[in-house]
């Protein structure tokens, strides 16, 4: 990833930074003002995160993608635009309110946008069809998006759905099967991102990209790797996709995680079972993730490094 110290200094919306899933909004503001360049980003709310970002130099604009009239302030006299959405219902409202911003604005932004594999009109996942759906609308609307379907999960996957079970049985379960996943961090699917939006002749308008993680592991390599870094070991054990949805489903009705919901149940529940059918393991091209974001890609090793904490029960408990 090459950052010109000549070129002319750019101004970046980015919308998603505040998500809780893989963070990659907010460390592509992080990266772009690390080199300087502008950022507006868009929030919901101006809370804690919008003051973290804040504090980065970025500038805050307060809106929602679900309320048209809202987006005008946020799109207005920017150059490119980082689209990524939750990982919940809205995402087709939400890229028609931005495309029909835009269009209004009578800009021409470079709009990249974070996209998953899983992209389709037939997909088994509600959500991979919504996204397709979403990405659709803004090529209809003249946007010529840079889309990065991201062929691997992320690595944070295990701490949203997995780690408050680790924690209290020392186990955790899903319709994964023994399927060898492809996997990457949210800081590498990030700087993938930027790299997008910062290198125009290698990641052009209007082309579909589909960036190969960075490692493969199955569900019980995942459990070994965690059970080695926390000194516990811990217990991976196969179910099928609706009693795991149904699971999901009970955390998402009772708040438990409030990043999960009925829509993520279906979705991630529908690629497990995908995934356990599959005959071998998808590629993974670690040489050119590695020419993509300018260093070596995070393992999942180095990952749990820094998150084991959150696999390990306070004391007491």
């Amino acid at each position: 990833m090459t950052f010109s110290p000549d070129s002319p200094r750019t101004t970046t919306l980015v919308i998603g930074a505040g998500g809780r899933h893989g963070g990659t909004g907010s460390h592509v503001v992080r990266r772009l003002r690390e080199h300087d360049h502008g950022v507006r980003v868009l929030v919901r709310a101006d809370d804690e995160r919008a003051q973290r970002l804040r504090a980065l130099g970025a500038q805050i604009v307060v809106g929602d993608l679900l309320d048209r009239r809202t987006l005008d302030a946020a799109v207005r006299d920017v150059d490119t635009v980082y689209f990524t959405y939750p990982v919940a219902p809205g995402i087709v409202q939400a890229a028609a309110n931005l495309a029909s911003a835009i269009r209004h604005a009578e800009t021409t932004p470079r709009l990249v946008v974070m996209s998953m594999a899983v992209s389709a009109p037939d997909n088994p996942s509600g959500l991979g069809r919504a996204q397709w759906a979403a990405e659709q609308v803004l090529s209809w609307a003249g946007l010529e998006p840079t889309i990065l379907r991201i062929k691997a999960l992320f690595y944070e996957n295990i701490v949203l759905l997995h780690a408050g079970s680790i924690r209290q049985t020392r186990s955790f379960a899903n319709s994964f099967g023994d399927a060898a996943v492809p996997w990457i961090s949210g800081l590498d699917a990030a700087d993938l991102a930027v790299a997008a939006l910062t290198d125009p002749a290698r990641y052009p308008r209007g082309t579909t990209l589909y960036p190969q993680g960075a490692t493969v592991h199955s569900h019980a390599e995942i459990a070994a790797l965690i059970g080695a870094e926390t000194g516990t070991p811990v217990r991976y054990t196969s179910i099928p996709a609706g009693q795991w949805q149904r699971e999901l489903e009970a955390l998402a009705h009772n708040g438990t995680e409030p990043s999960i919901n009925l829509a993520m149940a279906q979705h991630i529940s529908a690629i497990g079972a995908v995934f356990s059918q599959l005959p071998s393991a998808p590629p993974v091209d670690t040489t050119a993730l590695t020419e993509a974001i300018g260093r070596s890609p995070q393992t999942f090793a180095e990952f749990l490094r820094e998150h084991s904490h959150q696999f390990v029960a306070a004391p007491g408990r």
